[in-house]
């Protein structure tokens, strides 16, 4: 026996999203910039990387989500910043090998679109592309009734940017004594978020909300910054793995990084972290990024330049919290 069901009746409303892409149309617009073409709702985005402006250009991708940090969006009806991190989990770590952003693609995956979340995660993608600097050039939407449960989504993001091929940053120039220049984070950033949800009560997390959901710092315009100012031979985005797995990546054979815990400030999330629990210095150094978001490794005399120009032009705060030394690659922490 035929069944008279339709699709919208199975649980997937194909106007919905399309009118919700329609209404969003002018704001995702606001991000173009030169090089980005055509418009949003076609079968695919363009950009024409000439306009870059960079004779021997290189593109550098990146893929990224927001994680576990999503079911505490989630859990307290907030989702404006949620986009943001996303966009920050993607440029962030081009930006390591000193390319710019030019454009971005999301996907955002839910059993069934809500109009308002939808909007207000799209919204917050929006704003960590005007911050970055880079096109949102396009998107997917799904809709997907059985695979997640009522409220839930889950996202995922697509960076590209451009480089110029005889100024790609690989730390092939880091050498021992070379300094190792900490950017603050603004807090957890979007990693951790699985053992956080561990260690504090829902009603916690729900009562400090605010603290948990602070977004991703994009650091795009800051590092072009420094590096109008210095050369920066190495950059390390502090994300899952921490410390011991994100810096030995822009180290050379035969140089180590050599770590001073204590100077720099700890915000107050991961200081309330180790007081909820008995993990090791270590276990927290590859965990979390206990204030440090990247690490930028300078010759000496550049270390203070960059210092000044980070926090007078882009209000950041940065320490020098190490250097490189001889040794087996790899990172202590004193």
């Amino acid at each position: 026996m035929k069944k008279n069901i339709t699709y919208k009746q199975a649980g997937v409303d194909i106007d919905k999203a399309g009118r919700l892409i329609k209404n969003v149309k002018k704001l995702i617009g606001t991000t173009r910039g030169k090089g980005s073409m055509g418009t949003v709702g076609g079968f695919a985005g363009f950009f024409d990387p000439a306009a870059s402006g960079i004779k021997d250009p290189l593109l550098v991708a990146s893929t990224d989500g927001v994680g576990t940090k999503l079911k505490i969006a989630q859990a307290v009806g907030r989702h404006d910043t949620v986009g943001i991190d996303l966009v920050a989990m993607c440029v962030n770590d081009i930006l390591c090998s000193g390319a710019k952003p030019v454009f971005f693609l999301d996907y955002f995956a839910t059993g069934k679109l809500d109009e308002e979340v939808w909007s207000a995660v799209i919204k917050g993608i929006v704003e960590g592309c005007r911050r970055a600097g880079c096109a949102l050039l396009g998107g997917e939407t799904a809709e997907m009734p059985g695979m997640y449960a009522r409220g839930e989504y889950d996202l995922a993001g697509f960076a590209v940017g451009v480089a110029d091929r005889k100024k790609i940053i690989d730390g092939k120039k880091v050498s021992p004594g070379d300094v190792l220049l900490g950017i603050a984070s603004s807090g957890l950033h979007s990693n951790g978020y699985s053992l956080v949800r561990k260690i504090f009560t829902a009603a916690r997390i729900k009562k400090d909300h605010k603290l948990f959901l602070e977004p991703t710092v994009i650091y795009v315009k800051p590092f072009f910054g420094v590096a109008r100012a210095a050369e920066i031979k190495g950059a390390a985005n502090i994300t899952g793995g921490g410390f011991y797995d994100n810096i030995p990546r822009v180290l050379p054979g035969g140089v180590k990084a050599v770590i001073r815990s204590g100077s720099w400030e700890v915000p107050k999330v991961f200081k309330l972290i180790s007081a909820g629990t008995d993990m090791k210095k270590e276990e927290l150094y590859r965990t979390f990024n206990m204030g440090i978001g990247m690490v930028l490794v300078l010759s000496a005399k550049d270390a203070e330049k960059a210092g000044r120009t980070l926090e007078k032009k882009f209000g950041l705060r940065s320490w020098i919290i190490g250097e490189t030394v001889k040794g087996k690659r790899g990172v202590e922490i004193e």
